[in-house]
């Protein structure tokens, strides 16, 4: 009897799940490319390979982290938040203490998406600042 289980087990593990549609990507995406929902396009998959795998809503406004080819899926791995400012880019930089907010020009040294950490130089005083991404190109210091 357990010898007919076993056989009815792996006859039963053989058998291939449905394939599911996945998101894949239409063509091939550089890194540093921001990813639309156009970029996209469904195709059965798979179930252990569309585990993981984010639907082209999820990965909609992410960066790409490194290049990607067409026809693969995105995995959260594969992406990275939007970069507001990057290593070398001039940037706004505003000190706020209180009320008081003063604007000056600088330069990333670093990059990094919205409410990351940056590090920054100013232009006039060539003074290293630290401070977090507000938005595209700009940094806000808070004064102490």
């Amino acid at each position: 009897m357990s010898l007919l289980l076993a056989l009815a087990l792996a006859g039963a593990a053989s058998v291939p799940a449905e394939d599911v549609p996945v998101a894949v990507l239409a063509h091939a995406v550089e890194k540093g490319t921001r990813l639309e929902r156009e970029d996209f396009e469904t195709e059965a998959r798979a179930p252990a390979a569309a585990r993981g795998v984010l639907s082209a809503e999820d990965a909609a406004g992410m960066e790409a982290a490194r290049n990607l080819t067409a026809g693969m899926t995105v995995r959260r791995s594969d992406l990275m938040k939007p970069q507001l400012v990057r290593r070398g880019e001039p940037v706004t930089i505003r000190i706020v203490s209180g009320a008081l907010v003063i604007t000056a020009s600088g330069r990333a040294l670093n990059g990094g998406g919205k409410g990351e950490m940056v590090r920054v130089v100013t232009n006039a005083t060539n003074r290293t600042l630290d401070g977090t991404i507000e938005g595209s190109g700009t940094v806000r210091i808070a004064a102490p």
